[in-house]
């Protein structure tokens, strides 16, 4: 298995970039991102195409934001 994505923030943490499918209620599949302080099952080489990494304001956790 590669390494998975790290993004370190302004504050020295660092996270790791994960991706899962998830059944919404009215029963449709959708592909969620999210970052996570250790490394799971589902963990991503890199970004995916067409998104950023960015910091939120008052955490700084990292999210991913459309380009």
């Amino acid at each position: 298995m590669a390494s998975a994505y790290s993004y370190t923030n302004s504050k020295g943490q660092t996270y790791y970039l994960h991706t899962r499918e998830v059944t919404l209620k009215n029963g449709r599949v959708q592909t969620i991102y999210f970052f996570a302080r250790d490394v799971r099952s589902g963990s991503m080489d890199d970004v995916p195409a067409g998104y950023t990494v960015v910091e939120t304001k008052r955490t700084g956790m990292p999210v991913l934001k459309k380009k």
